[in-house]
């Protein structure tokens, strides 16, 4: 865990990004007493930044430097406002935070994907009276519906508890210089086709996926291959808590097999297990593998990196021609019940999603649509670039296509210690798919009876 006061100033040039994906965050409603104070109106919170000078806590995710960007530029805009900035890994994060928003010390501000339960506890601020101070109904519907939650627990309406610094979508990585050496001449159509290409280029002497899972991050090509072959609306349901859910299902097991074959063939890296993210895409980037499954804010750094080498696509459906599926979510945000500051934190959100800089920030170093208005102009990327494609691809999914939220976000519990464990079996061959799939229910049904 690392600390630092940030005060450091970034300039940019202008450019603004709009979209209107529908993206998926979890959250719930508040019923503690604690969260009291979250049935203030708009007329109870001020829209207006404070001249007093203020340090804001953040609480954030390791490796994901986005928010700590923006912070520097919103301090270089506004010098009386600084920053206080740890982060954790995505596990131990999703772990400490109902605690660390419990204490006596709570962040203004904290990354949380996984937010029901704290949201149940009272530990999360209900946003909805600066949604209508700073006019938030402007966003796309979509952009915010899936953050709020009824008082039945039902996303889609509700209480909005979280908003997004990012909208991202993810897809599969590939080298193109790989690709061309053994033969490949484009992007797969469907995932028989996918398994081909590996099977080339494992044929070939490369190898097919470089992957991080030492915290789990096989869940990218498990619910890669899980969107296509189940009904996405059951996978959501699973996700959003819904009565009689399951991921034990023949889908999910199919899914699992996939995996489990791939790992047999030698499609992953020996030490695929202890492999770390940092070093996944580090890797990937020096030509070690030929598909990587990441997300979109990964694109700006391989553009640099990589430069034309590289290239991206959504995964393929299992029948040609099928809808595109894919996983992904905002990078959500949400205010503690006790931070001291939530009228600096709510203008610091809204100036991200409507700040001409703050925006290009979040298009340049993640490569992710940065939501907002839908007013605001289109973006221009360079064309050609991996950015372009990532936007491309994150267009397509919000036109015609279907966006899931991240199996991982399901509970608080189910990441670090239900697919985690299971997949890192799954992969060693300690266990069945069939099993690895009974293991994650059964640690998802724990954390929702507990």
């Amino acid at each position: 865990m690392t600390s630092r006061t940030i005060t450091v100033p970034r300039s940019l040039a202008a450019i603004a990004v709009t979209t209107s994906l529908a993206l998926t965050a979890c959250s719930a409603p508040g019923s503690d007493p604690a969260a009291e104070s979250n049935a203030s109106s708009s007329a109870d919170v001020s829209t207006e930044l404070t001249d007093e000078d203020v340090t804001l806590d953040l609480y954030l995710e390791t490796g994901f430097p986005i928010v700590e960007e923006l912070s520097k530029e919103f301090t270089k805009q506004h010098p009386n406002i600084t920053f206080d900035i740890r982060s954790d890994q995505f596990a131990t994060l999703t772990e400490n935070a109902p605690r660390v928003m419990a204490g006596d010390n709570a962040p203004d501000l904290i990354r949380l994907p996984t937010i029901s339960d704290s949201a149940a506890d009272g530990l999360l601020l209900d946003l909805d009276p600066y949604a209508e101070a700073f006019g938030w109904d402007s966003f796309p519907a979509s952009q915010l519906e899936q953050m709020r939650v009824d008082d039945d627990g039902t996303r889609g309406s509700g209480a909005l508890y979280a908003l997004g610094v990012g909208y991202s979508v993810t897809g599969v990585y590939y080298n193109k210089a790989i690709a061309e050496q053994v033969g490949i001449d484009g992007p797969p159509a469907t995932v028989e086709e996918l398994e081909a290409d590996m099977a080339t280029a494992k044929a070939a002497g490369q190898l097919p996926i470089q992957q991080f899972n030492d915290i789990g991050g096989a869940a990218f090509p498990f619910q890669a291959l899980l969107n296509q072959y189940a009904d996405p609306s059951e996978v959501s349901d699973w996700i959003f808590q819904k009565d009689g859910a399951t991921i034990d299902t023949p889908a999910a097991v199919e899914a699992a097999t996939d995996l489990a074959d791939w790992a047999d063939k030698g499609y992953f890296a020996d030490d695929v297990n202890s492999v770390d993210y940092t070093t996944m895409v580090g890797r990937f980037s020096k030509g070690d593998g030929l598909f990587m499954f990441d997300g979109d804010w990964e694109s700006a750094n391989l553009d640099k990196t990589m430069g034309e080498d590289v290239g991206f696509f959504l995964m393929p459906p299992a029948e040609a021609g099928g809808t595109p599926v894919a996983m992904g979510a905002p990078n959500t945000y949400v205010v503690p019940a006790k931070s001291e500051h939530p009228d600096e934190i709510a203008y610091f959100l809204n100036w991200i999603h409507t700040d001409e800089t703050a925006r290009q920030i979040v298009v340049e170093d993640s490569g992710a649509a940065p939501g907002g208005p839908s007013s605001l102009p289109v973006p221009e990327v360079p064309a050609g670039s991996l950015t372009e494609q990532t936007l491309n691809a994150a267009a397509t999914i919000g036109e015609s296509g279907v966006l899931v939220d991240f199996v991982a976000n399901a509970t608080s519990g189910v990441y670090a210690n239900g697919i985690r464990p299971e997949l890192q079996s799954l992969l060693d061959g300690r266990i069945s798919p069939e099993e690895a799939v009974a293991g994650i229910q059964s640690q998802y049904e724990s954390d929702l009876s507990s």
